[in-house]
């Protein structure tokens, strides 16, 4: 029987790779059959990843590269391209926030540092957009394939301080929309995007705003908790199964969505 779920066959990229979620990401792909490309600045991470997954027989690549410089990007591809010779999935994961994307509580409003809004707003949405024109075009050569941004919690929901953070995942929620139907208009069924939306899951970016060096939550840590019907920070491998869902075959006819893998925060209305 023909497994839809199955990668196997498949070569994926994944930006942000050398990350905590991004770990995840490449490791899921090549559990699922796929062979991967890690793509990330950080070399000797992604090297030493990518070296781990071909010891245990696996099929990976360390690409270096900035997702927002795109002569990097044209390089990586085609490294990639000599070493498997196809594309059939990106995973648009890099992305994050900045001290100077943050708004605190006991700053004026009215004198926010724009530069620094601008710069995480472009991180996350031409992070996402450069990348995707980049590999996008060795898919639709493949004949065909899936894209996967990641969206978040900050582009269902007003949440505090990240405003730059909130503004340039809602901007890739609207890109993913648009772009699934001109990919649609131009290719049919044959290349698909989508986004997954992550709660709110324990990353470097993150752990000292959510929870003590002693141990428990911060006060922030625990409003997010508040909101979440489980009760609990997500595990990064619990977006694996979703990821891989949208990268196989088994979602052919879905293009356009966006999945929340979130314990139910989106949803709760906090009564």
């Amino acid at each position: 029987m023909n497994n839809r779920y199955s990668l196997e066959g498949k070569v994926v990229v994944v930006t942000g790779g050398t990350g905590i979620l991004g770990n995840s990401f490449v490791n899921g792909i090549v559990e699922a059959g796929g062979a991967v490309g890690i793509l990330g600045r950080n070399r000797q991470v992604a090297e030493e990843r990518a070296e781990a997954i071909n010891k245990k027989g696996g099929k990976a690549i360390a690409l270096i590269a900035d997702a927002m410089n795109e002569t990097e990007l044209i390089a990586a591809r085609t490294l990639l391209l000599d070493k498997f010779g196809r594309l059939d999935g990106l995973v648009n994961a890099a992305g994050g926030n900045m001290p100077d994307g943050v708004l605190h509580p006991n700053e004026d409003i009215f004198a926010m540092k724009i530069d620094g809004m601008k710069k995480v707003t472009d991180l996350n949405l031409w992070g996402t957009l450069i990348p995707t024109q980049v590999f996008g075009e060795a898919i639709a050569k493949t004949g065909g394939g899936s894209i996967v941004n990641i969206s978040s919690m900050n582009s269902k929901r007003a949440i505090t301080k990240v405003l730059g953070y909130n503004m340039g995942k809602a901007a890739v929620d609207c890109y993913t929309q648009w772009f699934a139907v001109e990919l649609a208009n131009r290719y049919g069924d044959a290349i698909r995007m989508n986004a997954l939306a992550p709660g709110f899951f324990l990353t470097e970016q993150n752990r000292n705003l959510l929870t003590k060096p002693e141990g428990g939550y911060t006060e922030r840590g625990e409003l997010v908790i508040k909101q979440t019907p489980f009760k609990r920070f997500g595990h990064p491998d619990e977006l694996i199964g979703a990821l891989v869902w949208l990268l196989s075959d088994a979602s052919a006819f879905v293009t356009g969505s966006m999945i929340c893998v979130d314990g139910g925060f989106s949803i709760f209305g906090g009564v």
